[in-house]
């Protein structure tokens, strides 16, 4: 089921976590960050939203590095309803797609919610003080192949917001697959 988040909340700090990562590592969000900032991507491996755009979303993530942009990406679906979306999953996944950055494991789902994330692919971008400056879609192809000149709205963002400290006022929502939510006990 397609799902929707919220428009930006400007100014919105990061939240910070430890998580394991994909790497055999712990990883803390904040450190992450780069003097150009920081995004946060809910993504996972099943959603077909996220399969159509993996490929853009690492050439994005190793672009924005000249930038002084940080990039982690993070799990959060319930992995015991979601078998794919397990921790070694996860560890293939990165793998068959070379991740340059951290993909990490929210298997409690704590920064999920702390970040109100709503889909998959959700991407959150902070600028160098971690706050919310930007938070909608990857680009304007969403699934479909970006042609010549389709609007790369992460990446044009991102490149703002390291260079201003501040994102556009006018964003358009990711669009995916919804969390994969552990039932309450």
């Amino acid at each position: 089921m397609a799902a929707t988040p919220p428009v930006c909340d400007f100014g919105w700090q990061a939240v910070d976590g430890i998580l394991p990562g994909t790497d055999g590592n712990e990883h803390q969000i904040s450190e992450i960050a780069g003097p150009g900032g920081l995004v946060v991507a809910f993504i996972c491996n099943h959603c077909p939203y996220v399969k159509a755009v993996i490929d853009r979303i690492v050439d994005d993530a190793k672009k924005l590095e000249p930038y002084g942009v940080g990039f982690v990406a993070i799990c959060s679906n319930d992995a015991d309803a979601y078998p794919a979306d397990s921790f070694e999953k996860m560890r293939e996944f990165a793998k068959a797609y070379g991740f340059p950055f951290a993909y990490l494991h929210d298997a409690d789902q704590s920064i999920a919610r702390a970040y109100n994330a709503a889909c998959t692919p959700d991407f959150f971008g902070f600028n160098a003080d971690l706050r919310l400056q930007y938070r909608g879609r990857l680009d304007a192809a969403r699934l479909d192949e970006p042609q010549p000149g389709t609007r790369r709205d992460l990446m044009e963002a991102m490149i703002a917001i390291a260079r201003t400290g501040e994102g556009p006022a006018d964003q358009i929502p990711s669009m995916g697959c919804s969390i994969k939510w552990k039932e309450a006990v």
